[in-house]
């Protein structure tokens, strides 16, 4: 065999196996997770992450909008005066957290192994 060819099939075996670990950490990582909201005066909602949608919650100060789309969740549209929560873009893995204060509202992230 010529050396290019040990060369080339050598490559796709290296860019297989990483395409391998890539696959198998993406799936671990969401597994499992769903998106806990906090908001108002003491209120928890936990949202699964399996579906897509957006929702609605009336915190008492403002009604904050997430989106929940492919095992993420983020702020969007929400009223506040500063829209800093629209800016942690999207949550996805354990410990991912953004916080909308004008509206006392908390997302984050949880692993429910």
């Amino acid at each position: 065999m010529k050396s290019w060819k040990k060369n080339l099939i050598f490559a796709l075996v290296i860019l297989l196996l990483a395409g391998g670990i890539w696959l198998w950490q993406t799936a671990n990582a969401r597994y499992g997770t769903v998106a806990v909201v906090l908001y108002g005066d003491n209120k928890e909602l936990e949202l699964s992450l399996d579906k897509n949608g957006v929702y609605d919650i009336n915190t008492g100060y403002y009604t904050v909008h997430l989106q929940v789309e492919d095992g993420r969740i983020r702020f969007i549209d929400s009223p506040c005066p500063d829209h800093l929560c629209e800016g942690f873009g999207w949550l996805e893995k354990a410990g991912d957290y953004a916080v909308c204060m004008p509206a006392s509202t908390l997302c984050r992230i949880e692993d429910r192994d």
